[in-house]
């Protein structure tokens, strides 16, 4: 199955109007000129005719071939996933444009449909690289060192060697997958219906979120009831939504032998059970002396007796309201990847001038903002939905962060270029902390400084510890799953479970609140993702430790880091720069870095 990816942030989210200056829009015109253009027919045919013959010459015979005849078979593969992976790019971008048009819902699923079943005829390539003997594969890497480059590829397809199934139900589910995908789609569309009322504005969702973060509190409060009351209204659809798609993933997990509803995340991120642990205990061991001080400290700023969810997110009142104009926030992060290594400005810049980027807020336009790498021969586009505060400042610089990433991984080729979740997350949270410190260091004043760092924090908050609280929410989703239906209720006790942990004894939660699991589209899209994100910034906090320790070559070490793509593992790319994730105390480490931040906001007072 070829799936569009979706990583849309969790909603650190700003509101604001014009001036925002002029928003570039996405020329998708780089991978397709149109619904009917004859280079779209073209690749159809091709893949087509590639898929059956690639069955015709390869299927039942892998075992027999010599070291040639395996590498011209995974060059083989390796286009058709090129050229599949380009239709599907054009197709999802044009409908995460406007997820409420019928004619760009029905091209991509007739694109998704087309698709499928012109790749159903290959899925014997992966099970049967599956039953080859390790020694004889060994050899032929031995013997072909361009074949023996793939060989990262080959061990993450083994990995899933023992939850193989026949080749006949293997294909079934292949052919299956469009029903998944249906499900997907009908949240996308419904969360993209959804109409708030706020203070006589009708809004869509990402735009009455953003009101979270306005400096009145009445309309913090007016939006986040709304939210709850449109969400309320709507969450069997949403319930219904979760129900099945936690069931099929148990179906297949069951069929498949998977260990726990995570191993697949686990083992698709390329990451062990045990590390993914160690980061999840170091930081809810970590909730008092992270949110729950913090939030403490917030709510005497804003001079609370209790704090409210809407005042999670709310500015300080010494912020400053304006609205960052586009031009304003390109520039900003502009500086900071070129201080950090010109050659990363270089990277960043065609993103701006060349329509790779679309970042205004439209009806019908997916929530959230994301970078898609697309494919290795044209080049990654960022989806935002900018409105000017300073948080949608640093969700430029993490999406494009993402952007040179892909960039950069990009001369691996398709099948090497794609970094594990784990590791996808390392330059778009780098790119984050690079602008941040750039603000910093412009700081005019102490009341400057403090909004700031305050900021940074809870960005951090939500990436580190609101993450983990989800991912511990998904885990509870799945195993309550197991022994039946949930109905809408138990999903929200099951979020409310993990929201007071994680946040903190400071807060109140208003009735309605139960239901905000409902528009977290990760949980739809990626079940189990969210630790990616914690496991980024936890990452990236220790490797920007040794960046400021001024450590020797770190750029030259950093960009070949991004250059690798998924072709090593988290340990060996990390080993350069004396890090290993695996180590109990590395997650302690980039922890103690926000922790020294609260400290400085504390000193201040």
């Amino acid at each position: 199955m070829f799936h569009l990816p979706f990583p849309v942030r969790d909603a650190n989210a700003g509101s604001g109007t014009d001036p925002l200056g002029n928003l570039p829009e996405w020329d998708l015109s780089d991978l397709y000129t149109g619904e009917d253009a004859p280079e779209l027919k073209r690749d159809l045919d091709w893949l087509e005719e590639a898929c059956a013959s690639f069955a015709r010459d390869f299927e039942g015979k892998l075992a027999d071939l010599d070291d040639a005849g395996l590498l011209d078979c995974v060059l083989r593969n390796e286009r058709i996933n090129s050229v599949a992976g380009r239709i599907m790019s054009f197709a999802g971008l044009r409908y995460y444009q406007i997820t409420t048009d019928a004619d760009r819902a029905k091209f991509m699923s007739d694109m998704q449909e087309k698709i499928t079943n012109f790749t159903t005829p290959l899925v014997f390539f992966t099970l049967e690289l599956n039953r080859l003997d390790d020694d004889a594969l060994d050899a032929h890497f031995a013997a072909n060192s361009d074949l023996a480059r793939y060989k990262p590829v080959f061990d993450r397809i083994r990995a899933m060697k023992p939850y193989q199934l026949s080749d006949e139900l293997e294909k079934f589910l292949h052919d299956l997958g469009v029903v998944g995908d249906a499900w997907e789609r009908m949240f996308d569309e419904t969360i993209a219906g959804l109409s708030f009322e706020v203070d006589g504005q009708t809004l869509n969702i990402e735009g009455t979120l953003n009101l979270l973060t306005e400096q009145d509190r009445s309309k913090r409060e007016a939006a986040s009831r709304e939210v709850a009351r449109v969400l309320g209204e709507n969450v069997k659809t949403f319930a219904r939504v979760h129900n099945t798609q936690a069931k099929e993933k148990e179906i297949i997990d069951r069929w498949r032998g998977m260990e726990t509803p995570q191993t697949g995340r686990h083992l698709s991120n390329h990451v062990e059970p045990e590390v993914v642990e160690a980061l999840r205990s170091a930081v809810v061991k970590a909730y008092p002396k992270l949110s729950h001080r913090y939030y403490e400290m917030k709510r005497g700023w804003l001079g609370l007796d209790r704090m409210e969810v809407w005042d999670r997110n709310a500015p300080l009142p010494m912020e400053d309201t304006r609205i960052v104009g586009w031009d304003a926030a390109e520039a900003t992060v502009m500086e900071a990847y070129n201080a950090f290594d010109p050659r990363m400005g270089k990277i960043a810049k065609p993103f701006f001038k060349d329509g790779w980027i679309d970042a205004g807020v439209k009806p019908g336009k997916a929530p959230g903002a994301f970078a898609h790498p697309t494919v290795t021969d044209v080049h990654p586009y960022v989806m935002l939905n900018y409105l000017g505060k300073p948080r949608d400042v640093m969700t430029l610089a993490h999406e494009l962060g993402h952007g040179v990433h892909q960039v950069l991984a990009a001369g691996q080729g398709e099948m090497l270029s794609s970094t594990p979740l784990t590791l996808a997350e390392t330059a778009s949270v780098f790119g984050e902390m690079l602008t941040f410190q750039k603000m910093l260091e412009k700081a005019e004043t102490q009341e400057q400084r403090k909004v700031l760092l305050a900021g940074k924090v809870e960005d951090m908050i939500n990436t580190v510890v609101r993450q983990i609280a989800f991912y511990d929410f998904e885990c509870k989703l799945h195993d309550a799953r197991r022994g039946g239906e949930l109905t809408p209720e138990d999903i929200n006790a099951l979020w409310m479970s993990v929201q007071a942990e994680s946040l903190g004894p400071v807060f109140d939660f208003m009735e309605g609140y139960e239901t905000f699991w409902a528009y977290i589209p990760h949980f739809v899209h990626s079940p189990f993702y969210v630790y990616a994100y914690a496991f980024g910034d936890g990452l990236v906090n220790a490797l920007y430790a040794v960046y400021r320790e001024g450590g020797e070559g770190f750029e030259e070490k950093y960009f070949d880091m991004l250059k690798a793509g998924g072709s090593k593992h988290h340990k060996e790319l990390l080993a350069p720069f004396g890090l290993d994730a695996s180590d109990p105390k590395f997650w302690d480490k980039g922890l103690s870095m926000i922790s020294d931040m609260i400290d400085e906001l504390e000193a201040m007072g």
